[in-house]
Order: C-alpha cells, then sequence, then structure tokens
C-alpha cells in the first residue's frame, strides 16, 4: 500500500466548509504516481503504458481544511490486461471518501490494450490488500 499526506488548501473548501467534491478525484490521481512507476518508471510520457477506463468516487463523510488528509492507495481486482486501484481518504481517524479506478494496459501505438506481462503482475499482486 502506498500513503501520501494531502495538506487542504484554503480553496479546496467549497461554500459549506468542507473540501470540494472535486477535488477527491484530483488527490486520488495524484497519489496513483507511486504506482505508475510499475510501468514507466521515468514516467516519460512517450513511453506511457496505461489509460484510465473508469473511476467511481463515494463520499462516505466530511473532510475539512485544516488537518491533514491521508491517502492510501493499493491494488484490487487485477485481470488479463486491466486492474483496479482502491483508494480511500482518511482524516482524523475517519474515512472521508474511498475510489476505484479501473486502469488498463495500453498500447498507444496499436491503439488496443495490450495483457499484462507477468513483471506488471507480479508488481500489482504486491500492492493488494489481503
Amino acid at each position: 500500500m502506498y500513503t501520501q499526506i494531502i495538506k487542504p488548501a484554503f480553496c479546496d473548501t467549497d461554500a459549506l466548509g468542507h473540501i470540494n467534491n472535486t477535488k477527491l478525484p484530483i488527490w486520488f490521481e495524484q497519489a496513483r504516481n507511486d504506482l505508475f512507476h510499475i510501468f514507466t518508471p521515468d514516467l516519460d510520457p512517450q513511453k506511457w503504458q496505461l489509460i484510465l477506463a473508469k473511476i467511481e468516487v463515494e463520499y462516505t463523510g466530511e473532510l475539512f481544511y485544516g488537518r491533514d488528509v491521508t491517502i492510501k492507495t493499493y491494488v484490487g481486482h487485477i485481470g488479463n490486461s486491466s486492474f483496479q486501484i482502491c483508494q480511500e481518504a482518511w482524516q482524523d481517524g475517519k474515512m472521508g471518501a474511498k475510489g476505484i479506478a479501473t486502469m488498463v494496459h495500453y498500447s498507444f501505438a496499436d491503439k488496443k490494450s495490450q495483457p499484462l506481462t507477468a513483471h506488471h503482475r507480479q508488481e500489482l499482486e504486491q500492492l493488494q490488500q489481503a
């Protein structure tokens, strides 16, 4: 599992004083960066091998300005050419949101998905939750 600490900015809040719902997909994307190294170690966009097929975010509680938010990132289901990245946003010991991103191992040259390699699968399996 990867963890990343987010320090919410004042501009991340909405009129009700909560973290705006549009920030969570951005924070979750930011927290996926560590996992991208499995496919593109130098993160060179010219060598990119992944596309985002789907994201879901479920808001399970409130998140506020002025207190750190911990994003936990781990791997869920691993398929033939795709896998799920599961994420949770925690503040003060309470989950405020959770999400799932479905990523596809993709050849931009061929414009189609490609099977995960044994190396990719092994790296992803190490990040799965028991």
